[in-house]
C-alpha cells in the first residue's frame, strides 16, 4: 500500500510541543520507519510551509520532503476533482477544493490517503477514494 499523507498528519507529527499520539501519526512513523512507500504532492508541501513560521522549521520541512516522490496534477485531474466536489455536494458533503485534488490524485495513482480529516472519510463514500482506518 503506498500512503498520501494528507497536511492534517504531517502538522501533527512535526509539532515541537508534544509527540502526537493519534493513530494516523503512528501509522505514519511506522510507515517511514518500515520503508513503505509514500508520496505527496505540492498542496501538502505548501500548506505545511504556510503552517509553520521560522527559517528552521522551513528548512527541516523541505529537507524532509526532498526525500518523496511528488506527484503533479495534470489538466485532467483538475477536471476529475472538480466532478468529484461536485459529486459530493449533490449528496450533502461539502469537500474544499484542495481536498478534492488530494482525493482525485488518491483514487488517479491508486493510494491510500493518510488523514485525519473527516470529510475525506464522507468523501470516500462518493467515489473511489481509500482512506487508511486504524485496523487496515
Amino acid at each position: 500500500m503506498t500512503l498520501l499523507v494528507d497536511t492534517s498528519v504531517w502538522s501533527l507529527a512535526f509539532r515541537r510541543d508534544r509527540v502526537g499520539d493519534e493513530p494516523q501519526v503512528r501509522a505514519l512513523q511506522k510507515a517511514l520507519t518500515d520503508g513503505e512507500p509514500i508520496v505527496t504532492t505540492g498542496l501538502v508541501l505548501q500548506e505545511l510551509l504556510q503552517g509553520f513560521t521560522g527559517p528552521r522549521a522551513r528548512t527541516d520541512i523541505v529537507q524532509r520532503f526532498s526525500a518523496l516522490p511528488l506527484l503533479n496534477p495534470d489538466r485532467q485531474d483538475y477536471i476529475d476533482a472538480a466532478d468529484l466536489r461536485n459529486s459530493c455536494r449533490r449528496s450533502g458533503v461539502q469537500i474544499g477544493t484542495i481536498d478534492a485534488l488530494i482525493a482525485q490524485l488518491c483514487v488517479r495513482h491508486g493510494l491510500t490517503l493518510l488523514t485525519t480529516d473527516n470529510d475525506f472519510v464522507l468523501a470516500a463514500a462518493d467515489c473511489e477514494l481509500q482512506v487508511w482506518k486504524a485496523d487496515s
